[in-house]
């Protein structure tokens, strides 16, 4: 276990570094990589290095081809041994990781073949067990590993060593977690073919590693991250096993390490300087640690908790109270787009102009609704002028059966009147055949995702009418990055960003919803937002931008906290229902979508408990009690 590096991280149990981004994070990484490498050949000596799939690590791989093409960064000298594979995938399989590898490395490198090393998918069960003891033996042949690199599951699972794996675990064939598989559901184009098994390194294999590094990104992976690195060593959580290593260390992006104490529950840990937004995120603690309203807090309360430097610099109690209060009160507002002709002084939107140009940017459909549906409700009503872009079609989430139903439908209507039903009963036939022919096949032929995001817009068109917004007032994006891609291999290119320059100038907005944030960098939200983001910055000169304001809302496994809400919309429980009603119009993505292990609800669900939550916890600090709230930020 390590030893304390400085007074803010003493409840860390493993060095942690914290990177701006995920970029950063790999560079850094990338360049220890080549130090093993370049050390290793200055000896004629090989590295041998542990390497994980899924997208977490891309971002390091296209920081080692990099410096592969453009620093001379051999690998001839190399041995790799990737962490796992799915049981029963041939190796062309488009979703195997020893395809994932080739593409997303080795056959950009010039490492030998021969020294690659994936465990073997395709074999026969009564061959699994002697095939694991080869890799095993593999290794050691090599010395061991110098340098494992590994990413986490939301279960906190490393490699395919799921919750109830042991520290002395070697490799071998695992069963696949529920939530791992629904998790992996969008790669494979259904939840039905995602493999079952899976041929892993063991705990005990990983913790051989003379180096380990464990890479996260994204604030989806914050909880299990501070888990890991705070919590007991417990075998439901594999990845706190680490704990136990000698050479460890995780390297997580800024979102990632939102859960850890030195940042979440900073005066805890030390002395930290005051600034508006920490008094706030402090006093909403200290409330709800001592289970009192925010008014209702005195000094002692403070001193109790860690905060009399708060008192005694800015106290006493009474003023810090009133003035957390007013700020969270004034962040209520059932004028999401501003009240014409009134005092906005403690607004949280300006006022004018009355009737506003909006624009939602939703990722993929049912986004916006999850996120603001109320809020959209809300905006219509009040007389603004409400466009919603739908990013992209979301065809990579429907289903191969929503699909064939689809199918079933369209030659059904085609039935009823052949004389003018040709084009369209050919195209679904066309599809079926394709359906049938693909088999379990992750991929899709141009004309089933078509039909796949012909059924997500209908879907979007049904949910917004609940909303009240007109179909001329929703555009379809397709952004080509995902129309041409697929899960974990996205490539936004500046296409995607005119594209999204051009509906901007198109609508000229006074407000924009925009989410994807704090999301993990190779999501689809999270590309979106960059696609934005780099769109608003070539802007800088529009005249339209500078009466702008640009507003975050937040996906359901990432919701808000109190301190960090600039604009509380309440709902009534007509608008929630009516939210609800609308995000049900999504019926192809209508699943299990669990939050957590343990956790499983329907996302209309998950929605409708973050809102309820959030106008409990403003209820719980002595606000005013709503029936649902959602919340935003402003960028």
């Amino acid at each position: 276990m390590k030893q304390t590096s400085t007074e803010a991280e003493q409840f860390e149990k493993i060095p942690t570094r914290i990177f701006d981004s995920a970029d950063a994070a790999a560079r850094t990484l990338a360049n220890r990589i080549a130090e093993i490498i370049r050390e290793k050949a200055g000896k004629g000596e090989q590295a041998v290095l542990g390497l994980a799939t899924g997208s977490t690590p891309v971002r390091l791989y296209q920081q080692l081809i990099r410096m592969h093409k453009e620093d001379g960064l051999s690998f001839k000298n190399v041995v790799t041994f990737n962490l796992d594979e799915y049981y029963g995938l041939n190796r062309d399989h488009p979703e195997s990781y020893y395809r994932f590898m080739q593409e997303q490395l080795f056959s950009h490198i010039d490492i030998p073949q021969e020294n690659v090393h994936v465990p073997p998918g395709n074999i026969e069960r009564k061959d699994a067990f002697g095939a694991c003891q080869e890799y095993e033996a593999a290794i050691k042949k090599f010395g061991g590993i110098d340098l494992q690199v590994l990413g986490i599951g939301r279960t906190g699972h490393i490699g395919f060593n799921e919750p109830g794996s042991t520290v002395d675990s070697r490799t071998r064939l695992v069963t696949l977690d529920s939530l791992t598989r629904r998790d992996a559901a969008r790669d494979f184009l259904g939840e039905e073919n995602v493999p079952r098994y899976a041929i892993t390194m063991g705990v005990g294999t990983i913790m051989e590693a003379r180096e380990i590094v464990l890479l996260a990104w994204g604030a989806g992976k914050a909880g299990v991250i501070q888990r890991a690195i705070e919590g007991p060593v417990i075998e439901s959580l594999p990845a706190s096993m680490l704990q136990g290593h000698a050479g460890i260390t995780f390297y997580i992006d800024q979102a990632a390490s939102s859960q850890l104490t030195r940042l979440r529950y900073p005066w805890l840990v030390g002395p930290v300087e005051w600034t508006p937004r920490l008094i706030r995120q402090s006093i909403v603690w200290l409330a709800n640690h001592v289970n009192k309203p925010i008014l209702k807090l005195v000094d002692a309360h403070y001193g109790e908790n860690g905060m009399s430097s708060l008192v005694t610099e800015l106290g006493p109690a009474y003023n810090l109270n009133i003035r957390i209060f007013n700020e969270i009160q004034h962040t209520i507002t059932g004028w999401p787009g501003g009240k014409s002709n009134a005092d906005d002084t403690y607004r949280p939107e300006r006022a004018e102009p009355g009737k506003k140009r909006v624009l939602v940017l939703s990722p993929e459909p049912q986004d916006d609704v999850l996120g603001m549906g109320a809020t959209l409700s809300r905006l219509v009503q009040q007389g603004h002028e409400v466009t919603v872009a739908y990013q992209t079609s979301g065809s990579l989430a429907v289903s191969d059966e929503e699909a064939s139903n689809a199918t079933n439908i369209i030659l059904g209507a085609a039935s009823l009147d052949p004389a003018n039903a040709h084009t369209s009963s050919a195209f679904a036939s066309q599809v079926k055949q394709e359906l049938a022919a693909k088999g379990t096949e992750p991929s899709d032929s141009k004309s089933i995702r078509q039909l796949k995001g012909l059924i997500r817009k209908e879907e979007a068109r049904a949910s917004l009418k609940v909303c009240g917004i007109a179909e001329d007032q929703i555009r379809f994006m397709d952004l080509p990055f995902y129309e041409n891609g697929r899960y974990r291999q996205f490539k936004p290119q500046s296409v995607d960003v005119q594209a999204t320059v051009e509906l901007l100038e198109a609508i000229k907005p006074h407000q924009i919803f925009v989410t994807g944030k704090l999301a993990d960098p190779s999501s689809v939200p999270a590309i979106t937002y960059n696609v934005f983001q780099q769109a608003w910055d070539s802007l800088q000169n529009a005249a339209w931008k500078q009466d702008c304001w640009v507003w975050l809302y937040r996906d359901v496994e990432n919701p808000c906290e109190v301190h960090e809400i600039d604009m509380a919309v309440p709902c009534s429980p007509e608008e929630l229902s009516k939210k609800i009603e609308a995000i049900y119009q999504h019926r192809s993505q209508h699943n299990q979508n669990p939050l957590s292990e343990g956790d499983v609800r329907e996302i209309w669900q998950q929605a409708e408990r973050n809102n309820r939550t959030m106008a409990h916890h403003y209820d719980a600090l002595g606000l005013a009690e709503y029936e649902a709230i959602e919340s935003f930020q402003k960028l």
